[in-house]
């Protein structure tokens, strides 16, 4: 890791609100690299374009084999000599090899799935991957997958696609494996990642990384040391199940006689949380592991840096849980396990009125996880709430969860990225871990005990969410467009190979 002192790293941060490009500060050795970057531009982001308008969606069967397909295709063509399907219980998986002869070899994870969407909350398709203006950041791409994680994954392969069309070869060798059931829980991460090939090469790799868009609107760059677990999970509320309410839709006069399954579903849900929502009140709930000091100075220093009035902005919001100040709020995002319901369905939901007694409703929640909790743990604490407060009835089926995932600061792939940014005039926020999560456990735990992190330049927005994009010419000084991002990648690699 280079070496800089407190004066010159001070004068590095302002010139990043100077509009420092790690494109434009490209060393000399570089510079063909840059050049070959700028060059393929637009092939880069048409390659990005034609990828979104591929969507593969494990939750609703679409897109596969398609999906895993197109991925191998585009490893092949930026130099992987081994790139093959995976099968498992669920969605292909795709393991690849990159042997350039070098000294170190790197792991990378991909998913190649994205969220489902609804068109019609939508400005723009989300399979149309259009060119948009979007005021203070400049040209867009919009679509779903677009940072979520195409975007950051294309950009990772231009920059091997740059380095190879310059005649190089990358500077450390790769082991790559990807998913197509991240968005549903990576059910069956497990059966791809332990097959005995899989982990042989991955057990030969200094860590493993995943592409990301790493820069906040204001240009700060968050350097996260894990990611919180989760479990996604349906709790079915059945009338024929409970041996109570209607076996079929019915008329909704017949409630003065008939119990109902919806309100059943309601009360459960009920017993979950606190009035307010924010607390879980599971019996016997796995317990986090309190917050320590060195976590609390982290978000201090990041409630310091950030700016709250964009981050509200980003995500709609006016209002932090109890009204919490800026560094309480962080406390919480990263230290504290939840109780999510993401939709909750039963009966009519079309226009206007209908007026019938359900016979079923369906609540779909994820669980949030942090250090001290297990996926195992969570699920077998809500089954038996549920059964001991009299709800033994409602049907619990987990798609999909994993558990926490923590790497050490001075992991390699972590040292490496902390490098490359500050070499770039960047002062990182070290997070303890994301509020989101990633099937990170599979490699930091037994038997690989590998470093996991995420790295990326770039910015974009609306994961999950409409009109989800990914920065493709900034207008915005604090973030890089698409050929900054490459270049984060290009520099990322030769910093891993050092």
């Amino acid at each position: 890791m280079k070496t800089v002192s407190v004066l010159i790293r001070a004068a590095l941060a302002a010139a990043l609100l100077s509009c420092t490009s790690i494109a434009r500060s490209a060393p000399a050795d570089f510079a063909d690299i840059e050049a070959q970057v700028t060059q393929q531009h637009d092939a880069g982001v048409k390659r990005l374009q034609e990828w979104i308008r591929l969507p593969s969606i494990a939750a609703e069967d679409i897109g596969f084999p398609e999906g895993p397909q197109h991925l191998i295709s585009l490893l092949q063509s930026v130099g992987f000599q081994h790139a093959v399907m995976v099968e498992t219980d669920g969605k292909p998986g795709v393991f690849a090899t990159l042997d350039a002869g070098a000294a170190k070899t790197v792991g990378v994870y991909m998913m190649y799935d994205v969220k489902q969407f609804d068109p019609e909350e939508w400005s723009s398709p989300p399979l149309e991957a259009a060119l948009l203006d979007k005021p203070g950041f400049g040209k867009i791409v919009m679509g779903r997958g677009a940072v979520n994680q195409k975007g950051p994954e294309m950009a990772l392969l231009e920059a091997l696609r740059a380095i190879q069309a310059t005649g190089k070869k990358s500077p450390v060798n790769l082991v790559l494996v990807a998913e197509g059931e991240e968005e549903i829980g990576s059910p069956h991460i497990g059966q791809i990642v332990n097959r005995p090939e899989v982990q042989a090469a991955l057990m030969e790799t200094v860590g493993v990384f995943m592409p990301s868009a790493g820069q906040s609107p204001d240009g700060v760059v968050s350097v996260r040391l894990g990611a919180k677990g989760v479990i996604e999970v349906q709790l079915t509320a059945d009338g024929e199940l409970w041996g109570r309410g209607p076996g079929k839709n019915v008329h909704s006069s017949l409630k003065a006689m008939i119990d109902s399954p919806v309100w059943r579903l309601v009360r459960a849900l009920d017993t979950l949380v606190s009035e307010d929502g924010n607390t879980i009140t599971i019996d016997d709930y796995p317990q986090p592991r309190p917050i320590s000091e060195s976590e609390q100075a982290m978000m201090a220093e990041a409630a310091k840096r950030m700016d709250e009035a964009q981050f509200k902005k980003l995500f709609s919001t006016p209002h932090w849980i109890d009204d919490l100040d800026f560094e309480q709020a962080l406390e919480r995002l990263i230290s504290q396990p939840t109780v999510n319901i993401e939709g909750l369905v039963g009966g009519y939901t079309g226009p206007g009125g209908k007026t019938v007694l359900p016979h079923s409703a369906e609540a779909k929640l994820d669980l949030r996880l942090v250090p001290g909790q297990t996926a195992d743990g969570a699920l077998a604490a809500l089954v038996k709430h549920l059964d001991n407060h009299g709800f033994g009835d409602i049907d619990v089926n987990m798609s999909g969860g994993y558990d926490p995932t923590s790497s050490p600061a001075d992991a390699v792939v972590i040292q490496a990225q902390m490098a490359v940014l500050r070499d770039a005039g960047i002062d990182p926020i070290i997070w303890p871990r994301s509020a989101g999560s990633y099937p990170g456990y599979v490699f930091t735990g037994a038997p690989l005990n590998l470093g996991a992190a995420h790295f990326g330049l770039g910015h974009g927005s609306g994961a999950h969410a409409p009109d989800e994009y990914f920065v493709i010419e900034s207008t915005n000084p604090n973030i890089e467009g698409w050929d900054g991002a490459v270049m984060s990648y290009v520099r990322y690699l030769y910093e891993l190979g050092k």
